[in-house]
């Protein structure tokens, strides 16, 4: 009997844990920039089911949680400013938040131009953070981790 009751237990608790989960896929990649000594482009690709959006690193304060890259500190990675957003911008007023608020629908790319301290071979990780909504409802702030080989 409590065998039975555990199992279903268990499957309840795994249902809800994918029911939170976000439906962004990321997609994280690097290349070495031609014409330039040591310098690469990562590009941080989040692609979005239709009818959800991600916000803009730019969003106000006030509003929705904005996506937030935090790199891994490594000696031989120097970044070179902050991510650049590449897609298509929509600004928007949310009367929820009482701003404009900034974000993506689809597919936006996140492109950090980083320099490699002479010709070793290395590794940017590190954590995005970002919220997704849809007209009707929103996730939570969600973290991922990426670690992104630099050949």
């Amino acid at each position: 009997m409590y065998k039975y009751f555990f199992l279903i237990l268990f499957s309840a608790l795994v249902s809800s844990a994918n029911a939170q989960q976000s439906p962004v896929k990321w997609n994280f990649s690097a290349k070495k920039l031609a014409g330039a000594k040591n310098k690469y482009e990562l590009r941080m690709t989040a692609t979005l089911p239709k009818g959800w959006h991600i916000y803009s690193q730019n969003t106000p304060e006030g509003g929705p949680e904005p996506t937030k890259f935090t790199f891994a500190n490594n000696g031989l990675v120097i970044n070179i400013g902050k991510p650049k957003e590449v897609g298509k911008l929509v600004k928007q007023h949310d009367e929820n938040f009482g701003i404009d608020v900034l974000h993506y629908a689809d597919k936006v790319d996140f492109v950090q131009v980083v320099t490699v301290k002479g010709n070793i071979k290395t590794n940017v990780s590190g954590e995005v953070t970002y919220m997704i909504c849809t007209d009707t409802r929103c996730l939570p702030p969600t973290t991922a981790t990426f670690n992104i080989a630099l050949k």
